[in-house]
């Protein structure tokens, strides 16, 4: 029997060591259950492409599947789990079955979870190539907060141009998102902030009109800027706004939800569980019959329940990539965190004082 070359012997020793890493959650709990963990390198199926990760975004429904709280991650995954839904970097390899994809391209990609890794497999459907001149950090923080916007503007509003729209949380990743497509929809948009380093950046993005709550009275300023009420409102704040806001809409006003950010403690890292409680209580619930006759909609989603619809995702990704290549739409700005300090990226986005998106750098 002949020897192996040694050549050959040294390429199967360093696949089979070879190793990328991740960080898993094994139960429900604050920053401390974010731990890194060495796993085998992956190999794609036929499908799939293989991506050496660059960059991750961090999305705030991450922080809720740490704490236990977001329903798709119980009902796709379970315990453990490892938590993200974009990540940008270089084509590693490919499936037999794909050939518009090849090995060294620049990619982004969408992911039902398992994000935050030096390595991820992905289906072909869900990886686009990166436009020129994003960076790998803004493309990995460009599909998520992008795709939620568009759904919940596109398919769910679908302002007229001149409807005056209000947007919660205009400096957030979403909210930026939200203002930018309002104002290429024609809208006449006002922003609202809770802090005045907010400020700015809304404007930036096309504003009309900023609130900043920190120092005016939010429903008294919206009045102002809308006197006969909203035709769309965006929130993603939960019981602080949401009677508000149903109360502020037009007729054939539509209030869109998309997240119940208030019920969650800003410290801590963990669900006080007695203000949630007291939080779900108080939640409005709104009554059909008394919805006829206003004449008004209420419209709710989560992204992470729509991965199935390929043909809504396709259309928004197409619509948003053309235009942001056609310069309509700006990337969020974005803060980067070393993968290993994934907690302090949770603690910061927790806190509500965070401007655009935070990006994770394997």
């Amino acid at each position: 029997m002949n020897a192996p070359h040694p050549r050959s012997v040294l390429a199967v020793s360093t696949r089979e060591k070879a190793t990328m890493r991740k960080v898993v959650i094994d139960r429900a709990g604050s920053y401390d259950r974010l731990i890194h963990r060495e796993r085998p390198s992956l190999e794609p199926a036929p499908d799939e492409v293989l991506i050496d990760v660059r960059a991750i975004g961090v999305n705030y429904a991450d922080c809720m599947v740490r704490m236990g709280l977001y329903e798709s991650a119980k009902e796709f995954v379970g315990w453990p789990i490892t938590p993200g839904f974009e990540v940008a970097g270089v084509v590693k390899a490919v499936g037999q079955q794909i050939d518009d994809v090849v090995v060294g391209d620049r990619v982004l990609a969408l992911t039902l979870f398992d994000g935050y890794a030096t390595e991820v497999k992905v289906k072909r459907p869900y990886v686009y190539h990166t436009p020129d001149g994003l960076s790998d950090e803004q493309a990995a923080g460009f599909p998520v907060v992008f795709l939620t916007a568009y759904f919940a503007m596109h398919e769910l509003a679908h302002p007229r141009p001149g409807a005056r729209v209000l947007v919660h949380s205009a400096a957030g990743g979403v909210g930026g998102c939200l203002v930018q497509l309002a104002k290429i929809a024609g809208c006449e948009v006002t922003g609202i902030v809770g802090a005045e380093h907010k400020v700015d950046t809304v404007r930036e993005h096309g504003a009309d009109h900023v609130i900043d709550k920190s120092n005016q009275d939010l429903w008294a300023e919206a009045e102002r800027h809308a006197p006969d009420g909203f035709d769309v409102i965006f929130d993603a704040n939960g019981v602080a706004t949401l009677s508000d806001s149903y109360a502020h809409l037009r007729r054939a006003g539509k209030l869109v939800i998309y997240g119940f950010h208030t019920m969650i403690p800003r410290r801590g890292g963990r669900p006080n569980w007695l203000k949630m409680g007291l939080d779900y209580m108080r939640t409005p619930r709104f009554n059909p019959f008394e919805m006829t006759t206003e004449s008004r909609s209420v419209l709710a989603f989560n992204l992470s329940y729509l991965f199935d619809r390929l043909d809504i995702l396709e259309e928004g990704m197409g619509r948003v990539l053309a235009w942001l290549h056609d310069g309509k739409i700006q990337a969020a700005a974005v803060s980067t965190y070393p993968l290993q300090d994934v907690h302090r990226a949770h603690r910061d986005i927790e806190s509500g004082q965070t401007v655009g998106k935070l990006v994770l750098v394997p």
